[in-house]
C-alpha cells in the first residue's frame, strides 16, 4: 500500500491542477532571485523535483555543491525543509538553496576530518621544477606526519608511463590510494570513491607539482565540492617561479589556504600533550627548506 501523501499547502489563485495538463500539477520553482511554473506529474518526489530544478535552472547550478529542498508552508509563512517521503499533491511552490560552509570552520585542521593528496611528485619532473629537491623533502616530511597521525594519503601520477613513478626519496608506504592520470586535477572518480569512503572528510592538505596545472586545478575543484583545501606552498613548485607564486597569490585570492609543512603539522597535533607530539616535533626539529619561497620573483 502506497504512504498517504502529507498535506501540501496551496498557493493562491486557482487548485491544485489549475493551469495543467491532467495528471499533472503546477508548481512554482525559485532559485536564487528567480521563480519560474512548470507542471510535474501527480505523486512527483524529490528526485523529479531535482530533475526539474535542473531542466530550469541547470546553466546557473554548480551540481558539485550540496542542496536542500525547502516547501513553503502557508501556516508558518515561510519555507522548510522538504519532508521525507514528499510526494506531489496539490499546487505548490518549492526552492533550491545552496549550502554554505560554516565559516567557524574555515582553517580548522584535525585528523580525523583530514586527507593528504601528493600530487605527481615523479622522477622526469626532477630536472624541469624549481627547487625540486627541496619540494621531495618537505613532501616526505609531510608523508611521514600523516603517518604518524594515521592520516589517508592519496597519490597520483601524470601519464606515468611516459613521465615515470613517484620518486624514490618519497615513501608511499600505507598510502590509501596510487593513481595514474591523464587529466591534471587530481579528482577523478576514483578519487571521488575513496574520499567517500573516509567518513566526515571535510580538509584536504594539498602538495606536489605543478602549482600553476594540477595543484590549482585541483584546489579549485575540490573547493567547488565542498571541500576546504589547505595548500603547503613549501612542498609544491612549478618549472617556472613566476608561475608558482602567481597561483599561489590567485588560490589565496579565491579563500583557499596557502600554509607550511611545519604549521600544518603542528595544527593536526595541536597540543604538546597530544600522544603523538614529540613524533611530529622530531620532524621538524631542522626547520623545512625555504625553496624559493623568499626569493624575489
Amino acid at each position: 500500500m502506497a504512504a498517504a501523501e502529507p498535506a501540501v499547502p496551496a498557493l493562491p489563485g486557482g487548485g491544485a491542477g489549475a493551469g495543467a495538463p491532467s495528471g499533472t500539477v503546477p508548481v512554482l520553482f525559485c532559485f536564487s532571485v528567480f521563480a519560474r511554473p512548470a507542471a510535474v506529474p501527480h505523486g512527483a518526489g524529490y528526485e523529479l523535483l531535482i530533475q526539474k530544478f535542473l531542466s530550469l535552472y541547470g546553466d546557473q547550478i554548480d551540481m558539485h555543491r550540496k542542496f536542500v529542498v525547502q516547501l513553503f508552508a502557508e501556516e508558518w509563512g515561510q519555507y522548510v525543509d522538504l519532508p521525507k517521503g514528499f510526494a506531489v499533491g496539490e499546487r505548490c511552490r518549492v526552492r533550491l538553496v545552496p549550502l554554505q560552509i560554516q565559516l567557524t570552520t574555515l582553517g580548522n585542521l584535525t585528523p580525523s576530518s583530514t586527507v593528504f593528496f601528493c600530487c605527481d611528485m615523479q622522477e622526469r619532473f626532477r630536472p624541469a621544477i624549481k627547487y625540486f629537491g627541496d619540494i621531495i623533502s618537505v613532501g616526505q616530511r609531510l608523508l611521514q606526519g600523516a603517518r604518524i597521525l594515521g592520516i589517508p594519503v592519496i597519490v597520483t601520477e601524470q601519464y606515468p608511463k611516459g613521465l615515470g613513478s613517484t620518486v624514490q626519496e618519497i615513501d608511499l608506504t600505507g598510502v590509501k590510494l596510487v593513481l595514474p592520470k591523464t587529466k591534471f586535477s587530481m579528482v577523478l572518480p576514483e578519487v571521488e570513491a575513496a574520499l567517500a569512503e573516509i567518513p566526515g572528510v571535510r580538509s584536504v592538505v594539498l602538495f606536489g607539482v605543478e602549482t600553476h596545472v594540477c595543484i590549482q586545478q585541483t584546489a579549485l575543484e575540490l573547493v567547488g565540492r565542498g571541500i576546504e583545501v589547505h595548500i603547503v606552498a613549501d612542498a609544491t613548485s612549478s618549472r617556472s617561479m613566476m608561475d608558482r607564486m602567481f597561483a599561489l597569490e590567485r588560490l589565496a585570492r579565491t579563500g583557499i589556504i596557502v600554509t607550511t609543512s611545519e604549521a600544518v603539522l603542528l595544527q593536526l597535533v595541536a597540543d604538546k600533550d597530544h600522544p603523538k607530539f614529540k613524533e611530529i616535533q622530531n620532524l621538524i626539529k631542522a626547520s623545512a627548506p625555504e625553496s624559493g619561497l623568499l626569493s624575489k620573483v
